[in-house]
């Protein structure tokens, strides 16, 4: 049980170096600016409230979803309600809003040339690791 929680330890501090290494390569190529850990940073009101109601809304669905796959047979469960399907479309569809709002309000024209190629990065390189048990490191 410890190497299977190290391993994933050593797996993920990997991944987070990865995508590190990625975005800092995209900022200077781009120009872009580092943005804040763990802040919302809008662009406007309308990203706000755009944001927060994407939020809510995958909120109200994660509850919804689970409660329904918890009454569900293991077998019987719907796979696009699972949580992980969720997050996974909701950083898509938040990361998205912001890479519109982006281009509509940036000063700088390349902030939402970074928000896409960072969405893309990581939506592609999270199906890669998920669909390969991430290389077959994970049995």
């Amino acid at each position: 049980m410890d190497y299977i929680l190290i391993k994933m330890i050593l797996l993920l501090s990997f991944y987070w170096l990865i995508i590190y290494l990625f975005n800092s390569v995209m900022r200077k190529w781009l120009n872009v600016e580092k943005k804040k850990w763990f802040s919302y940073n809008h662009l406007n009101e309308k990203h706000k409230k755009l944001d927060w109601m994407i939020r809510i809304t995958f909120l109200l669905l994660l509850l919804i979803s689970f409660f329904y796959n918890v009454t569900q047979d293991p077998f019987d469960r719907i796979w696009y309600l699972e949580t992980h399907i969720l997050l996974f479309v909701f950083i898509i569809a938040s990361e998205t809003v912001r890479a519109v709002m982006e281009k509509r309000y940036a000063d700088n024209r390349n902030d939402y040339k970074f928000t896409i190629s960072q969405l893309a990065f990581i939506a592609l390189s999270i199906l890669l690791f998920y669909t390969t048990n991430f290389f077959g490191l994970l049995n």
